[in-house]
């Protein structure tokens, strides 16, 4: 069996990666599943200098084909914060509800209309036999609320602040029908599914 790694330790990703995947005939295994255990020193300004790093990272320590990403939410209003560092955004690596409770501090005061905001994610994929790293994006458009959902998923906090005019609805209360049309990391991994047949040999 051929097998896809992914570069993460984040479960929330790692069962929405192998659900967008789940059609193809490739095992996909994350870093705790191979008992990987050294960590990634994360260096760059975007998400795709961050993503790429990882991709090398893996690659080379454990030989095998690597997805990996970054990403997170970008506010227009705040500059583009927290951009690639959402995790660390306060200056630590916060706990979700401590990145929900920053985040509407740092927005107190602005009206609904200008909490413009984009979730963005950059996928890295790389094959350890090739020097190439093949980058793409995915993002979506929405608002920043006042008050969050009561709904919070584990491991992406701003999903329950962040609004989707098209569903009328929080991100993380929409169904997971919805999910597939919207999703981020799903636009992205659309852009590779190609690359990632052509490498592995799966025929259409």
């Amino acid at each position: 069996m051929k097998i896809l790694l992914l570069g993460t330790k984040n479960e929330g990703k790692v069962k929405e990666y192998k659900f967008l995947l789940k059609s193809l005939p490739i095992k996909v295994l994350s870093l705790k599943e191979i008992n990987f255990k050294e960590e990634f020193l994360e260096k760059g300004k975007t998400f795709e200098e961050i993503a790429k790093g990882k991709a090398l990272f893996y690659s080379k320590r454990t030989k095998l084909p690597v997805l990996v990403d970054d990403g997170g939410i970008e506010i227009e209003i705040l500059g583009g914060e927290p951009g690639p560092r959402s995790r660390r955004w306060p200056g630590y690596e916060a706990s979700d509800n401590e990145l929900i409770e920053y985040t509407l501090k740092k927005l107190e005061g602005v009206p609904f209309w200008r909490r413009k905001a984009k979730l963005c994610a950059v996928l890295a994929l790389k094959f350890p036999e090739e020097k190439k790293v093949y980058l793409v994006r995915g993002e979506i458009q929405g608002f920043i609320l006042k008050n969050p959902s009561k709904k919070i998923i584990p491991g992406y906090p701003f999903r329950s602040l962040f609004y989707i005019p098209k569903f009328k609805k929080v991100y993380s209360e929409i169904s997971e029908k919805e999910l597939r049309k919207i999703s981020h990391r799903k636009k992205a991994l659309e852009k590779l599914l190609p690359i990632i047949k052509e490498k592995f040999g799966i025929i259409k």
